[in-house]
Order: structure tokens, then C-alpha cells, then sequence
């Protein structure tokens, strides 16, 4: 009951009514801020700048939904859009069949808990 109020715009209002991305984003993909995107924050939405601010420092994806409190589909459409316009890079493993590496899982997990 005392906790911080949730967002003031429903989710579906922030990705235009979209469910999904061009990308097919994995919840440890790893996401950063371009030049680019530095330079143009002023032509973003407001959950985009908060995106590229958080993402100045390598982000997952799971920690940007956790760090703006919208759900997973929600950061993978932004993130993707984004990333369509060059204002993040987005890094992830290129063939899903591999095991994942599990350095990063343990990176992710790390930053999940510190949330």
C-alpha cells in the first residue's frame, strides 16, 4: 500500500499497442548506449531517455524492464526500436541452439539482485 506509485501510462500506450519487436530480444541480451543516441536524447520518449541513460553502462534487457517497472515485453519493443534507429547496440548470443555463456547469466543475476 505504501509503495511507490506505478506508471502513469499504461504499457501498450508506450510501444503504440505492439506486443512484439523486429528483434527477437533474450531477456540477457546486453544492451549500450550509441554516440548517436547520446547526441539525439532530446528526440526520444521519455521511457527511450531513461532507457539510454540506464544503458550508458552495459544493461540486459531483464534490468531495463526492472528499472523502468514495465513488463519484459514492453522494454523488448522500445529496446528494439531503439535499437532500429542506432540509438543502443544490442549484443546477444547469435545461434540460440548454444548453451548460454555462463559468465554472463552470472553478470545478469548479479545485477538482477542488486535491484
Amino acid at each position: 500500500m505504501g509503495g511507490p506509485p506505478g506508471p502513469v501510462v499504461r504499457p501498450y500506450a508506450m510501444t503504440g499497442g505492439r506486443t512484439r519487436s523486429r528483434y527477437e530480444l533474450a531477456i540477457e541480451a546486453l544492451v549500450i548506449t550509441t554516440q548517436y543516441g547520446e547526441e539525439r536524447t532530446i528526440a526520444l520518449s521519455l521511457e527511450q531517455q531513461s532507457i539510454a541513460a540506464m544503458c550508458r553502462q552495459v544493461r540486459s534487457v531483464a534490468e531495463i524492464a526492472a528499472g523502468l517497472r514495465v513488463p519484459l515485453g514492453v522494454a523488448r519493443v522500445l529496446v528494439g526500436d531503439m535499437a532500429d534507429e542506432g540509438f543502443v547496440r544490442v549484443h546477444q548470443q547469435p545461434d540460440r541452439d548454444e548453451a548460454p555463456d555462463l559468465a554472463l547469466l552470472e553478470r545478469v543475476l548479479s545485477g538482477l539482485r542488486k535491484l
